[in-house]
Parts: structure tokens; sequence; C-alpha cells
């Protein structure tokens, strides 16, 4: 009994449950399956609270709507538990206790615990019933997870966030604007149709659908001068809807301008990586990082040993079956190297060749041939074939025919 518990490993597995749950986190099947999961079953309970709004889905098949919203809203509340466990990850500077405390106050952790908490309380609280099914919309929000998987959805959110000042600035001048035009069209309005303009709100409730363009046309100035005052919040309304729609906008524009001068900024110093996997024969397999020897700008950045990901320190030791993530900076003053990739086709001059037999420039070599995914190192004596994906590396220019020629 004692070998189990201390075979038993509860940090590890904490680490490995707040990997699962953390969404964007896709390095095996399990994180990228709960990803999925979860999301599939957001949408299940979203799309059957709508459909519990329908007198007639309710008639025809409300017990089994009922009962996928019971099994989706359990769901949520065990992914809170399991986030609640190992906020730990979260918040690493914090102990469990804090860090739990932290998530559960987080906007992430109150919309998690209000998307299942409100389903529950009517059973000890049967009189707030209602009150708490109106609570049950905040698991909507959990679709803001999403975000992980999508570059345009952060933008959206950066936007906001870069430009929040400026939003607010514009939403308090079109709440000021919306109370002093209430507070004016009341006073000019009020004598001419009491039982419309009632008091303050009533004028408020107007100056909220003329200024925002929609227009209801439920209350309206009858008076000339109310209704001159009328087209004159009409225009500034435009113009006060305007200005949020023009900040968003500029907002974008910078952002994306913002992402393209750090992709340009990075080409002038670039590090490229490949993947190499070490087989069974390789020479690196059993041999530390540091005793690789590797040349000088070349580093093992990362080493995926099946789920895990190690960072590429100088004491891991290479297994059989690790991906190396390898990266090397450019060599100062060197020109860009034009690689092109070729697919040799059914009357391609080369077919039926040897290597060392082919006609090419001196200043052009075959740096590797691929045939049926397999990768063959290009001997003089290698023949090719028809299919064959041949990687040809030249100091000057290649005109391969479009047809020929295989984007890299």
């Amino acid at each position: 009994m004692s070998e189990k518990k201390r075979s038993f490993d509860w940090p590890a597995l904490q680490h490995r449950l707040f990997r699962m749950v953390s969404v964007g986190v896709i390095d095996d099947n399990i994180n990228k399956g709960y990803d999925i999961l979860s999301t599939a079953v957001l949408i299940l309970n979203l799309v059957v609270s709508v459909m519990l709004t329908f007198e007639g889905f309710r008639d025809s098949c409300g017990l089994l709507l009922e009962r996928i919203e019971a099994v989706t809203v359990f769901f949520f509340a065990v992914d809170f538990i399991l986030r609640l466990i190992t906020a730990r990850y979260l918040y690493p500077t914090l102990s469990d206790v804090k860090a739990g405390a932290r998530y559960v106050v987080s906007a992430a952790g109150i919309i998690d615990w209000m998307s299942f908490l409100p389903y529950y309380l009517p059973v000890f609280f049967p009189t707030g019933a209602a009150a708490f099914r109106m609570f049950r919309v905040v698991r909507i929000f959990r679709l803001f997870r999403i975000n992980a998987y999508y570059d345009s959805l952060n933008v959206i959110t950066e936007v906001i966030r870069r430009k929040k000042q400026q939003l607010l600035s514009s939403v308090f001048i079109i709440l000021v604007l919306m109370l002093a035009s209430s507070l004016c069209m009341y006073s000019l309005e009020h004598e001419a149709q009491p039982e419309v303009f009632t008091n303050a709100f009533s004028g408020i409730w107007w100056s909220v659908s003329t200024l925002l363009t929609v227009g209801y046309g439920d209350i309206y100035p009858i008076t000339p001068l109310g209704q001159a005052f009328s087209i004159v919040i009409t225009f500034l309304g435009v113009g006060m809807v305007a200005i949020p729609t023009g900040i968003i906008s500029a907002g974008f524009v910078e952002q994306y301008t913002r992402l393209e001068k750090i992709g340009d900024y990075a080409a002038e110093k670039a590090i490229h990586f490949i993947q190499v996997k070490v087989g069974k024969s390789d020479a690196w397999a059993g041999k530390s990082i540091r005793d690789l020897k590797l040349p000088h700008g070349m580093i093992i950045a990362v080493v995926l040993r099946g789920s895990e990901t190690l960072a590429g320190r100088g004491q891991v030791i290479l297994q059989t079956g690790d991906i190396l993530i390898i990266g090397a900076q450019s060599a100062a003053g060197s020109k860009p190297v034009e690689l092109k990739e070729l697919t040799l086709r059914s009357r391609h001059p080369w077919n039926g060749q040897r290597i060392r037999d082919l006609d090419i420039s001196r200043q052009t070599t075959i740096v590797m041939v691929r045939r049926k995914g397999k990768v063959l190192i290009p001997r003089g004596e290698l023949v090719l074939n028809e299919g064959d994906e041949i990687m040809l590396y030249s100091k000057v220019s290649l005109n391969l025919p479009p047809e020929d020629q295989v984007s890299l």
C-alpha cells in the first residue's frame, strides 16, 4: 500500500488536468479531444436552451431536451471543479487555496460557476426559480474561450482593450448628450402631451431611440419647438454613433499594421526551425544535448517526447522516437537561398536517368529526393522515376516550367 501511495504523483496529475482544461493546449489527443468536447457541449446546451423556448418543441420532445440540458450542465459543473483544483497552475505564485479563491472571483471563474449553479439553486430555493433561470444566459459567455483558436477574435479583444479610454470617452459624451436632450424634450413636450412625456425618464427613452438611430416611433414630439429640437438631436445622434465606430475601425487598422510590422522585424533576424525525429540507428539516440556539439548558432529548442514537451536543456538525454525542434540563426551577410521543388511528370526528360547523368548547372544541386513519402539521399547512382519530388538548391535563378513547380 505504501508503494502505491508513493507512486501516486498528485502534482503531476494536477498539471496534466490543468493542460487538459486549458483552452488551446492541443499538444496531444486528450487535450484536443477535451476542447472539442467542451465546445460541442456548450453549443448543444445553447441550442437546447433556445429550443425549450418554443412551445412545439416543449410539447413534442420536452423531456429529452431537459435531460440533455441536465447532462450538459453537469459537464459545466465538472469542468468548474477541474479548473478549481488546478488553479495553482493558473496563478503559480499563489498557494492552492488562494489560487482557487482568485479563480472563483475572476471573470472566467464567475462565468464558469454561473453556468451551472443557477440550474441547481431552485432545488434549495424554489421561490427564486424564475430569477435563477434568467442567470443561465451567462453560459453564452463561455463562447469567448473560442478566442484561443482564432486570431481574428483575439484582434477584436485587443482592439477594445487598446482603445478602451477613447471608447469610454465617447460613451460618456453620448450619456451626457442623452441626459441633456431628454430633459430639454421633457420641458418642451410635457404640457402638450403629458400622458406621453410623463417624466424625465420618458424623455430618456425618446433620447435613446433617437440618438442611436433606432426610431421606434412610440414616442415623438408634436410641438414645433420639440420637432425642431428633435431634428438637431437626430443629426447629433448620427455623429455620436459614428465616433465609437470610427475608433474601433481605426483600431483594427492599427492592430493589423502592428502585426505586419512585427512580422517584418522578425524576418530581419529570423531563426529558422525544423522538426527532426530521432530514429533507432541515429547517433544522437542515448546522448545528452550538450554532447551533440551542435554548430554555433544552432540550438535544440524543444524535445517532443510522446505527450511531454521538454525544454532543450543540456542534460536532456535524447531517446529513440523523440521529435526535435531545431533552430538556427541566419548567417551574417548571407543572401537568400533559392530552393525549388519540382515533381517529375510522365514526359519529363529526367525520368529514368541517374542523377550524375543529368544536364544541370554546376551551380545547381539536388539536395533531396522524396519518393512516395520516403526521403532518399540524392547519390549519383540514384535513378529518378515519375512522381519523384526533387528539391533543388541553386546560386542562380531557376526558371522551371510552372507545371513542374510545387510551392514550398
